[in-house]
């Protein structure tokens, strides 16, 4: 019954937890939202539909090219415009802001020549109309809109709306986005248009626009968007009706709770509180795009415009118009007011209904208590379905909503509410499973590496003598003169001295996902791809061997500094790596009495060989031609068949081993491979010739291994080598 009680109040706390934290509403329970909406956008996006009466001008980088840089003249917008309304366009919508005077302008370049030249240019043109008189005339004449920027570097002056707001409800200024200042046009154009409207963006805190404001304010003055006014004007409606809460057939139940509805012409927007709403987006189309040098040329067909709306913007990155949406990374500013536009006209907005959150609660309550029933009645198994049906459950319900009825319904909140409780739940009842794999830990954890203990709490069947056959990546780490150096130690001495070269070496080959299979004395012996798969196990091995030599050089300074603290003298501890991939038989390998988790077979004797010939070539590390790691850079060292082997394999060291600046490596290599070539090829005077001019490079650390070709080089002269002979060298011992 104790128990009872306690799983009671188990259930109601975790369940509590799940609603209240949804209520906080914390940043990444608002992210996981975002992600959900942005996945619906694309799993099904919005179509392009060409008969939509809606066109983007766009002065694109070929418009760019062929009319000249931006800005262009008042004159050339204002022949755009009434290019544009010579072939009936409803309205044309300018996503540009024109608050400078025109720097083209004749009376402004008089203003910055010389007095006299400025006079005379003065007299030139008077009379005549400005660049910003002519657009202004334009702006009159065409049905057009301007843009506005809302912001805190704007002025705070009196803004005049170019239409009214009736309001219906209580007032929604409230709940309406507010800015302190305002950039405008030019005066004598914002008068010349017929509809004026902000292009402000609100995107989220990851600066995808999700969501886009039809209203904005500055104080107590109301201003439309650019698509709102667009849609307007190209009406010819005069003003715009707020449906806000409490208004006739809007139900607040006596509180305030914002906008409701916006209407625009004939088209209603059901929008939320602050008058924004939800965009169904659809991926950029170049179909909706005329370039801008296109109509100024007339190469645009009537019916392109007619009765259309047309929205002048830009595309070219150059002028920096670019937006992030939940389709596309980055799409022209020009488009979000289009597809804006286009679902005003269709109708076809997402909507996240005033219910929602109390249904995605109620989905928690409900569904948490189904599973508290449930789960401690079936198997462990069962359970860990039962949850993940649970939450594909509300994914599937979260997106049936979306994709037929354009509801926006947050999936992500709930399922992983439900997940948390479906593993606290688990975790209770089963604490016995939990308790028997911390024996297993405990009694393993002295012998096996973590990966293997974790592989036997999974499958305790795999606990049984036998293995695999799988491919490996193999290292043999040994430290040279090894024997010599003991002698000089104590026993303490020499344990401290194992454990401090034995522990960092160790930390290196784990941190690049090795496996260590066993020590030997001064020794490693390690693998990686098992027990866990590794897809980069040679550049994981290679990575290993460089810092291992890197942290070398670090030990080598401890032990100097403490040597000669001690008044005796010091001997460079140096190591040697063989490195080699292939197949070999890993698993739980001994006898019925003891076993352990460790590889064998033949390319683990080739390893062990490679180790070997670090002693013969001087150099930190032998690396087989399999294990060749990309993105690092490699020297071929030799030919050689092992001791046991009658088959020569090519052999390897690491450039970045030697230190040295990148030009020095380069010439290295190159110089190295056509000591290699005129070896192979006999050409005996010449490879003692390219010996000479690697040594000169002053990498010393092949110095071992060049006095080891020279030597063999004099020996080859005298000896009658067969037709067939390739460079290779036969091991005669290991």
């Amino acid at each position: 019954m104790k128990r009872g009680w306690t799983y009671i109040a188990l259930v109601s706390v975790l369940i509590a937890a799940a609603i209240s934290l949804r209520l906080f509403d914390p940043f990444f329970v608002r992210a996981l939202r975002l992600i959900a909406f942005d996945a619906y956008q694309r799993l099904h996006p919005e179509q392009y539909d060409p008969n939509l009466p809606i066109r983007i001008v766009d002065i694109d980088e070929q418009s760019l090219s062929k009319i000249g840089q931006w800005p262009w003249p008042r004159t050339t917008v204002a022949d755009l415009l009434l290019a544009l309304a010579s072939k009936g366009a409803a309205v044309v919508g300018f996503d540009i802001l024109f608050a400078e005077p025109d720097r083209t302008s004749a009376e402004e370049i008089a203003k910055r020549l010389p007095a006299t030249q400025g006079f005379a240019l003065f007299a030139a043109i008077k009379g005549e109309p400005t660049n910003d008189e002519t657009f202004a005339a334009a702006l009159k004449k065409a049905p057009s809109v301007l843009s506005v920027s809302l912001g805190p570097g704007g002025s705070n002056t009196p803004f005049k709306a170019k239409a009214g707001f009736a309001i219906a409800g209580q007032d929604p200024r409230p709940f309406i986005t507010n800015f302190g200042g305002v950039t405008k046009n030019l005066p004598s154009l914002d008068d010349a248009a017929h509809g004026i409207g902000a292009f402000n963006w609100t995107p989220d805190r990851d600066q995808i626009v999700r969501r886009v404001a039809l209203i904005y304010r500055m104080g107590e003055t109301l201003i439309p968007s650019l698509a709102a006014e667009t849609l307007r004007v190209a009406q010819q409606a005069g003003s715009y009706t707020l449906k806000a809460s409490n208004a006739s057939g809007e139900t607040a139940f006596g509180q305030s709770t914002g906008l409701n509805h916006i209407r625009i012409g004939k088209v209603e927007v059901p929008t939320d509180n602050s008058g924004s709403v939800y965009l169904k987006f659809r991926h950029y189309n170049p179909k909706a795009y005329i370039p801008a040098w296109k109509v100024l040329e007339g190469e645009v067909p009537n019916d392109e415009i007619e009765g259309r709306i047309i929205l002048i913007g830009t595309s070219a990155p150059g002028l920096l118009d670019l937006r992030a949406t939940p389709l596309d990374a980055a799409v022209p500013g020009i488009e979000m007011h289009a597809q804006v536009i286009e679902q005003l006209l269709t109708g076809h907005f997402l909507t996240r209904p005033d219910y929602a959150l109390a249904l995605e609660q109620f989905v928690v309550l409900a569904l948490g208590l189904l599973l508290a029933w449930v789960l401690p009645r079936v198997s462990a198994t069962t359970a860990v379905a039962v949850g993940l049906a649970t939450m594909g459950l509300v994914a599937i319900g979260g997106w049936t909503a979306f994709r037929y009825a354009d509801l926006l319904f947050d999936p992500t909140y709930p399922a992983v509410a439900l997940g948390g409780i479906t593993a606290a739940i688990s975790s209770y009842v089963y604490r016995s499973v939990e308790a028997q794999r911390s024996q297993i830990r405990q009694a393993f954890s002295q012998y096996l590496s973590p990966a293997v203990i974790q592989d036997i709490i999974n499958d305790p069947d795999r606990l049984k003598l036998g293995g695999e056959e799988r491919d490996l990546t193999l290292m043999f780490c040994d430290v040279r003169n090894f024997t010599s150096i003991s002698q000089d130690l104590s026993a303490i001495d020499l344990t401290q001295f194992i454990n401090e070269l034995l522990s960092p070496l160790t930390e290196i080959i784990l941190e690049q996902r090795g496996t260590i299979d066993k020590y030997m004395g001064d020794a490693i012996m390690a693998f990686w791809n098992a027990p866990l798969d590794d897809p980069e196990q040679t550049i994981h091995a290679c990575n290993a061997a460089l810092k291992m030599v890197a942290k070398m050089d670090e030990l080598n300074e401890v032990w100097r500094q403490r040597a000669e603290a001690a008044q005796r003298p010091f001997k460079r501890v140096n190591i040697g790596m063989g490195i080699n991939s292939g197949r070999c038989c890993v698993g739980n390998l001994g006898s019925i009495y003891r076993f352990d988790y460790s590889a064998i077979g033949d390319e683990v004797n080739i390893t062990s060989r490679f180790e070997g010939l670090t002693k013969m070539y001087g150099l930190p590390a032998i690396i087989g031609q399999r294990s060749l790691a990309p993105g690092i850079a490699a020297l071929e060292v030799d030919k050689v068949a092992v001791k046991g082997r009658t088959q020569a394999t090519q052999i390897y060291t690491l450039l970045e081993m030697f230190g040295g600046t990148k030009t020095q490596l380069d010439c290295l290599q190159e110089k190295h491979q056509a000591f290699l070539a005129a070896y192979r090829d006999q050409q005996w005077d010449t490879a003692e010739q390219r010996i000479g001019e690697c040594r000169n490079i002053g990498v010393s650390q092949l110095d071992t291994c060049y006095s080891l070709f020279a030597s063999r080089i004099s020996m080859l002269r005298q000896t009658k080598l067969p037709s067939d002979w390739d460079g290779s060298y036969v091991m005669t011992e290991k």
